[in-house]
């Protein structure tokens, strides 16, 4: 009953699936291949049609995709109806600008012609995780079916409902059968979709041990991996800051998708004169956050996703305290039904421990005090991760030098870390390879022919 839907709320059995034979994944892939043949040769006109269709299914279906994502996942319902339209805008940006991204660039030489053209693998896996299960299967999904892709999906064993929910909207913008399909498969088994010659490519979004076997997979078949794994993102703090903001965001940054996101903010590095307000105004913030049913309205911080989740999060708290840490607020989980954790808020880990370079998914904030700048820096840097950061100055030339010394995918000044389709997305160091998103995302799952003519 590894692939089941659970309600993280209650912690109930919602419904179960039956893992796809062996036979049953030939036959897809299968599909695959077959329907890519045709589908590449598709105009690209026809595909901007169906994804502009799609995107207008996940307007108009909105709150019933939000239902399952709550059901199974527990992030808040209106944090789910934002995610199903966050999905649509990204369906009509590629619908939008897909023909400009693939438009050959011509490179002037010696000889009369010389250009770049692009053209599609083939099939490509998706193995998606479940913090974000619509939209971290629509930012694969759009730029490579966009480009000419056929797309398997291997998505978490906990959100089974979103994955069917997905292939059906696909299918029912008027994609062509087979073109996108979701494999409810067990985690051994992924290997037997990324064996099969008909996969050109996998593209993976989890943990550090999930991508390094399938990376190390994919590259012992010489086929294009990409991965966006963990994060543990600093949000800095300067004196100039606009404090009242500052704190408003950090609050949220680190509490969206009830603290389980890759680039939430996590540590929260804060100038010493300024340190002591921060904190206070922060751990305000953090009791204030409404903890309870995802399924209400009213409610900031649902449950955790899984029990082993809620599990992990309390031992790495634990560790912590063990390692010298102490609680400000909160720190435990919550009593009663349900994977619920306490907003907390963690000081003076000591940066030798364990724990210290472990992500926290979950509501669960690190503060750190700092002297100066050059302290900021290298204690955001301190870390094996690298997939984005925060920076609050008003100060032009501390944004510049953030910029040019933060080891990340993305700095964002003065606003929270977040993905959009416009801009290029994925990290550095530990927190992967490649980028989702934007032409580079698209052109990720392509090829690049070079053409000369003389």
């Amino acid at each position: 009953m590894a692939i089941a839907s659970i309600n993280p709320a209650t912690g109930a059995l919602v419904r179960s699936f039956e893992a796809l034979t062996a036979e049953a994944i030939l036959q897809k892939i299968d599909r695959a291949d077959e329907a890519f043949r045709a589908y590449r040769q598709v105009p690209l006109e026809h595909r901007a049609m169906w994804m502009r269709k799609l995107a207008a299914q996940l307007e108009q279906e909105a709150d019933d995709l939000a239902q399952v994502m709550t059901l199974e996942m527990g992030k808040p319902l209106d944090a789910a109806r934002q995610e199903a339209l966050k999905c649509a805008t990204c369906c009509r940006y590629y619908a939008d600008h897909a023909a400009e991204m693939l438009t050959p660039i011509a490179i002037a030489t010696e000889l009369s012609q010389s250009y770049v053209c692009w053209e599609p693998m083939g099939v490509v896996l998706a193995v998606m995780p479940w913090n974000f299960p619509f939209w971290q299967v629509f930012r694969f999904l759009v730029p490579a079916l966009m480009a000419g892709n056929a797309g398997l999906l291997k998505h978490a064993p906990n959100v089974p409902q979103c994955a069917l929910a997905i292939e059906s909207l696909v299918r029912r913008a008027g994609f062509p059968r087979g073109i996108f399909q979701a494999l409810l498969i067990e985690v051994e088994q992924t290997e037997v979709v990324i064996s099969d010659e008909r996969v050109k490519a996998v593209s993976l979004t989890g943990s550090e041990a999930a991508g390094s076997a399938v990376a190390s997979l994919a590259g012992r078949l010489i086929k294009k991996s990409v991965l966006e794994l963990g994060g543990s993102d600093p949000f800095i703090v300067m004196a100039s800051a606009d404090l009242d903001h500052a704190v408003e965001i950090a609050v949220r940054a680190r509490c969206v998708n009830n603290g389980q996101s890759c680039i939430a903010a996590k540590r929260f590095i804060i100038a010493d004169s300024i340190y002591e307000e921060f904190e206070q105004r922060f751990v305000a913030g953090m009791e204030a956050m409404r903890v309870g049913d995802p399924m209400r309205d009213d409610i900031d911080v649902g449950p955790l996703a899984s029990a082993r989740i809620l599990e992990r999060l309390e031992q790495q708290v634990s560790e912590a305290i063990e390692a010298g840490a102490r609680i400000l607020t909160g720190g435990v989980r919550m009593v009663g039904d349900g994977f619920y954790f306490e907003p907390t808020v963690l000081v003076d880990l000591p940066r030798s421990c364990a724990v210290y370079r472990e992500e926290f998914f979950g509501p669960v904030a690190l503060l750190f005090r700092v002297a100066d700048m050059d302290e900021a820096i290298a204690l955001a840097n301190d870390t094996p991760f690298g997939l984005g950061a925060s920076v609050w100055t008003q100060e032009q030339a501390e944004q510049q030098r953030f910029v040019a010394e933060l080891q990340a995918g993305s700095v964002f000044v003065n606003v929270m870390v977040a993905s959009d389709s416009r801009l290029p997305f994925g990290g550095t160091k530990h927190s992967g390879y490649g980028r989702e998103l934007s032409a580079a995302g698209m052109r990720e799952f392509m090829h690049a022919k070079t053409v000369v003519v003389a």
